[in-house]
């Protein structure tokens, strides 16, 4: 009897040991079952936090997107804005351009006059006060009956056209402006024909060509001119001239 009872006793104790390890076991599982499921909630809540940030991060670039969007369009605009100064500074400066212009061409025409042509001119030979003879002066005569402009300095031929020697012209005696001959007027020019008189190199001349200027180079058409009494005794390699002037110059018109 008493060894039934502790067998029955230690029976018990085994179940009761048994039944404490299975909690044991039961309970770990829970834990472990509560610590996955927090793990997983945290999880969730991470990958949630994660999605949420993401998602605001999205806005965030939609919104910086957009901020962009708007620079941009500011940028635009304000180019634009730009471009419309731009075309009114050009237009403006444009239009100011035209009316310089304008006014400026007008005030050319006003005091322009044609060119002198050889038909509007007559030329005509004195000899320079002075024994030997070495220069002469040249006047001409604008006798068109309208200005015109005596250009640059008489193309002056001793001789044949086609083979007399060229006279170069002295550079100082160029006037600051141009010699504008109202209907009358004259101009005149120093021309320096020989150097110490009559000698062996010397020519006996009594008529010579002049040629005038046209804007382009020498005008057509040539001026007979007379050499003054008992003619001109010319040395060509020494012969020079100076342009045409409204009165000969002291300094510039000496040569």
């Amino acid at each position: 009897m008493r060894n039934h009872r502790k067998h029955t006793v230690l029976a018990a104790a085994a179940i009761a040991a048994l039944s404490l390890g299975l909690t044991a076991c039961g309970g770990g599982d829970g834990a472990s079952g509560a610590k996955d499921a927090g793990s997983a909630s945290s999880a969730q809540t991470s990958a949630g936090t994660g999605d949420n940030g993401t998602a605001g991060g999205g806005t965030a670039d939609q919104t910086s997107a957009k901020s962009g969007s708007g620079s941009t369009g500011g940028s635009t605009s304000g180019g634009s804005a730009t471009g419309g100064s731009t075309a009114g500074g050009s237009t403006g400066s444009t239009g100011g351009s035209k009316t310089g212009s304008t006014g400026s061409t007008g005030q050319k025409s006003s005091a322009k006059a044609p060119a002198c042509a050889y038909g509007d001119i007559k030329v005509t030979a004195a000899k320079a006060d002075e024994v030997p003879t070495e220069h002469i002066v040249l006047t001409a005569t604008n006798t068109s009956g309208r200005s015109c402009t005596l250009l640059e300095y008489p193309l002056i031929a001793f001789g044949p056209i086609q083979t007399a020697k060229d006279i170069p012209a002295v550079a100082k005696s160029k006037p600051a402006t141009l010699v504008v001959l109202k209907a009358g007027e004259p101009a005149y020019a120093n021309v320096r024909v020989a150097l110490g008189g009559v000698h062996e190199d010397n020519k006996v001349v009594k008529e010579f060509n002049v040629n005038l200027f046209a804007p382009q180079g020498p005008a057509e058409g040539s001026i007979v001119v007379k050499a003054p009494a008992g003619g001109l005794a010319v040395d060509e390699a020494a012969a020079k001239t100076g342009y045409w002037t409204h009165e000969l110059r002291n300094g510039a018109d000496e040569f």
